[in-house]
């Protein structure tokens, strides 16, 4: 086994003539690894349990790792020799600082790490302090923080481990709505007359334009078909808000590409594409696309755009998410999870509003002003969403500086 670093256990005279609590922490053992595949059988009986978010599935966190080539660090925890959880860090290294961060953070939705199921062998507080303090054995001298974010105090009544670790509140929460086998069930939870109006509205919009169908990829090429379409559309909407395209990267859209379609454990989906498809005269013309995954009864959206310069009055986001949402109601779904951000579509139909929290781990003296920067940099992102006016200049600037980068990129290829 690929064991770089580790803590744990020490000898047994020394085991028995220390504190209590050097004796459980002796129990608890932490080795790091630089590649996942000696992990794989370990890392799929953890991705099994339903606590454990799909986005640190074994399957989600190698297609990013391969499409970032990414420098990993992975976290393996065994207590009195047994599996107790993984957690899937890959290296960041900026101009002052270095940061250890859940694979593929950028672009989750929900973090939990891997855990075993079942209680904790110790306290919550003790557990988190414990591998906190392992943590910074093993990391210090190559890491200067630790950041878990997006995560939630607890998830579908479970508790996350390492909730009482410090941390600061995220800038975004993440919405959900509960669905039920009856589709008209699910829709009164949210105004159902309302729901059927725009649905109506939306449709005989489409019927003038030819009609519609509404699609599911089948397969993996029709998948990242769409997933093109998607990236046209998502690209064109950023710019006419002045907005930095996030999906803009050759190396994100590669890992995007590379789940699109795919299956994971238990059948899970990796990433399913639906659209709404115009008929006749519009050839086929895509006008709303939306990706989603799926682990058990749990479905998170991970995107979503429209073409707003044809079909944009007749709402066909909100149509699809309607058709979506209807069809997982007869296919054993529980939860819509319609991701992180606060936006208005989501308050209409979201229940549900889950806060989420980024535990924040300085190892050495500079990740201390690494940490203070984090906390303050999402302190002042939340104050800035609460007002749109401030909000709508930082994202006209954001988007001007990426734009001169593109440029400098160009300028230097010729």
């Amino acid at each position: 086994m690929n064991k770089d670093l580790t803590m744990g256990r020490s000898g047994q005279g020394s085991a028995q003539a220390a504190p209590r609590s050097d004796a459980v922490a002796s129990r608890l053992e932490i080795s790091i690894h630089h590649t996942m595949a000696p992990l794989e059988q370990e890392w799929r009986t953890l991705d099994a349990h339903p606590f454990n978010s799909l986005h640190h599935s074994y399957d989600w966190c190698s297609a990013w790792a391969q499409a970032h080539d990414s420098e990993l660090l992975i976290v393996r925890g065994t207590f009195d020799g047994e599996l107790l959880f993984i957690l899937p860090l890959e290296l960041v290294r900026g101009h002052l600082f270095t940061t250890a961060r859940f694979i593929g953070a950028p672009h989750s939705n929900l973090n939990t790490g891997l855990f075993e199921a079942g209680a904790l062998p110790l306290s919550q507080t003790d557990f988190a302090d414990l591998v906190a303090r392992q943590l910074s054995h093993c990391l210090r001298r190559k890491v200067d923080l630790v950041t878990l974010e997006k995560t939630p105090h607890d998830w579908r009544g479970t508790p996350n481990p390492l909730a009482s670790l410090p941390g600061v509140k995220n800038q975004n929460a993440s919405f959900q709505l509960t669905l039920f086998s009856s589709f008209e069930r699910t829709l009164a939870q949210v105004n159902a007359k309302r729901r059927r109006k725009k649905m109506r509205i939306s449709e005989r919009r489409l019927e003038a334009l030819g009609g519609y169908d509404y699609v599911v990829a089948q397969t993996a090429s029709e998948a990242r078909e769409l997933l093109d379409v998607f990236f046209r559309q998502k690209a064109v909407r950023f710019a006419a808000l002045g907005l930095p395209d996030v999906f803009h990267d050759a190396r994100t859209r590669a890992f995007f590409h590379a789940i699109a379609g795919r299956r994971g454990v238990a059948d899970d989906r990796m990433l399913e594409l639906n659209a709404i498809r115009l008929k006749g005269e519009y050839g086929e013309r895509v006008v709303a696309v939306a990706g989603f995954s799926r682990k058990g009864d749990h479905v998170i959206c991970q995107f979503g755009s429209i073409d707003e310069a044809l079909a944009g009055d007749a709402s066909p986001g909100e149509l699809l998410f309607h058709r979506m949402i209807q069809r997982l109601c007869g296919e054993d779904a529980a939860l819509f999870d319609f991701g992180v951000g606060d936006q208005t579509y989501k308050r209409s139909w979201c229940t549900i509003e889950t806060p989420l929290r980024d535990i924040v781990l300085p190892l050495t003296l500079l990740g201390r002003f690494a940490a203070c920067y984090h906390r303050a940099l999402v302190r002042a992102k939340a104050a800035i969403k609460a007002n749109r006016v401030a909000y709508a200049f930082f994202q006209r600037a954001r988007s001007r500086k990426q734009n001169i980068s593109q440029k400098t990129v160009e300028i230097d290829s010729d």
